[in-house]
């Protein structure tokens, strides 16, 4: 006969986001021991993390934080939408974007080795989110950027899901609000690099070969080559470089023209998407 109600089971459920017939086995388990149950479930939950260390976890959500000149922005990762939009996943990450926010961190791996104020390692609180969900947690990124101004801008790419987008931006002179605007031209147009000073010497050097080697192939003059070679290699810093590209509110002018002209000077930004 059992000794635990339905009120336990749904009490246990709530408590550890087990399935309906698992919190039954283990309640029966523990003879109605609601601490024994849990121990039970967690047990068997965290055997099945390893199991799931080679699954793929391309879903999930950003977080950021900004204000007072810094801005700190995390990627947690998850198998399904329908884990990334439950309330368990998305205090997890708030808890990771709080930790990284602490630790002043610039990387995954320190959050992840870090130790939380409760005394449990930021790994632990993953390994028991893996045993909750059943599936796959991950801290992928983190980024943090500061200036006179950081702004944080995130953008949910279905009305049903946390935010798939995040954007630091971190400008100097002008006010938040340009620096809000570049970040939402961020989120758009996904920029690699803040100037054309910051792509690799080696990038350039094969963009500038496979504009020649295009070239060629498309039989044009000798002569002209040299202005086509540039004309390609300036359309690739105008399609990667967030300085040089057009403006998504107004593209008759580049995102360096709208600055200036708001007085202001973007000094760094960071973009995540989940999954790319």
């Amino acid at each position: 006969m059992a000794n635990f109600t339905a009120a336990d089971i749904k009490a246990l459920r709530e408590q550890t986001a087990a399935g309906m017939m698992d919190v039954k086995r283990a309640l029966e388990e523990a003879e109605g021991d609601m601490a024994k149950a849990a121990e039970i479930l967690r047990i068997k939950g965290l055997k099945g993390v390893t199991k799931r260390e080679g699954r793929s976890a391309s879903n999930g959500l950003v977080a950021a934080q900004a204000g007072n000149g810094v801005g700190t922005l995390v990627e947690v990762n998850c198998e399904t939408d329908f884990v990334a939009k439950g309330e368990r996943f998305i205090a997890l990450a708030d808890q990771i974007l709080a930790q990284a926010v602490a630790l002043e961190a610039t990387d995954a791996d320190t959050v992840i080795g870090s130790t939380l104020a409760d005394g449990r390692t930021v790994q632990a609180l993953l390994e028991e989110g893996n045993a909750a969900t059943g599936e796959k947690l991950v801290v992928r990124r983190v980024a943090r950027v500061t200036g006179e101004h950081v702004v944080a801008y995130l953008h949910r790419t279905s009305k049903d899901l946390p935010p798939q987008i995040g954007v630091l931006v971190a400008t100097t002179g002008g006010d938040e609000s340009v620096a809000h605007d570049v970040a939402m031209h961020v989120a758009a147009f996904s920029p690699t690099v803040l100037s054309r000073e910051d792509v690799p010497a080696d990038t350039v050097d094969n963009e500038r070969r496979i504009a020649e080697a295009t070239a060629r192939e498309e039989g044009k003059p000798e002569a002209a080559l040299p202005r086509i070679i540039e004309g390609r290699v300036n359309g690739y810093f105008k399609e990667n470089v967030l300085l040089e590209q057009a403006f998504a509110k107004d593209q008759k002018k580049s995102v360096a023209q709208v600055l200036k002209e708001a007085g202001a000077e973007a000094t760094g930004f960071a973009r995540f998407r989940v999954g790319n």
